[in-house]
């Protein structure tokens, strides 16, 4: 598990240096946040893959772990995040995923 966490906080960090900003907020209310999402939406699919497989740090995609960390410490609006999700994911229905995880701000 300590690997898994170093491994993500290394690639955020190599993005970070890419891109010259934080790429995803990280805090306990994120991590609690993301947590909350793949209990309640894990099943869901986003493109191709579900919500859990997309979050789990072993993953190279952090696209999604990036913009629902964003939506989850108000950064983005939920109609961004539902933008930036369906550019990056076009495969699929992504509806039922997106919605699921903007139900859980509440």
């Amino acid at each position: 598990m300590a690997h898994r966490i170093f491994t993500a906080a290394a690639l955020l960090a190599t993005l970070a240096g890419c891109s010259g900003t934080l790429i995803a907020p990280e805090s306990p209310g994120s991590n609690d946040f993301l947590n909350q999402v793949a209990s309640a939406c894990g099943k869901y699919s986003i493109g191709k893959q579900p919500i859990n497989y997309l979050l789990d740090v072993s993953n190279d995609d952090v696209t999604f772990l990036d913009e629902t960390a964003k939506l989850s410490a108000g950064t983005l609006t939920p109609a961004a995040y539902r933008d930036a999700i369906n550019s990056f994911y076009p495969s699929g229905n992504n509806d039922a995923a997106i919605d699921c995880v903007i139900a859980q701000l509440d």
